[in-house]
């Protein structure tokens, strides 16, 4: 059994790994409305790497996940020229019923 429990705790922190952050902008709040939750992932992550990372930490019921790589704008910082890092998103649409209150911690 102390495998079981050894193998699950590596499995909880991979999905940790694979959702960054929780995006709280005004649109990532009003796809809230619609059953929408967006979150900030590696760029290496997949659709299903998310779909089973927010299932199985959040125990909701996943509809489907899209995803948006943005690539970083080149930017002048006090008249030096630098680039702002790649990132992507993950828009998750859960399932009728299900929802996910990432503001409650503010």
């Amino acid at each position: 059994m102390k495998k079981t429990d050894e193998a699950k705790k590596v499995v909880t922190a991979k999905m940790c790994d694979v959702l960054v952050r929780p995006i709280i902008t005004e649109k990532a709040l009003q796809g809230s409305e619609a059953g929408h939750v967006t979150f900030e992932v590696p760029l290496s992550a997949t659709k299903t790497e998310v779909k089973a990372a927010v299932e199985a930490l959040f125990n909701v019921k996943v509809k489907s996940v899209n995803t948006v790589r943005q690539v970083g704008k080149q930017k002048r910082f006090r008249g030096k020229p630098g680039v702002r890092s790649d990132y992507k998103r993950a828009i998750v649409s859960l399932a009728k019923g299900h929802n996910i209150d990432i503001t409650a911690g503010i």
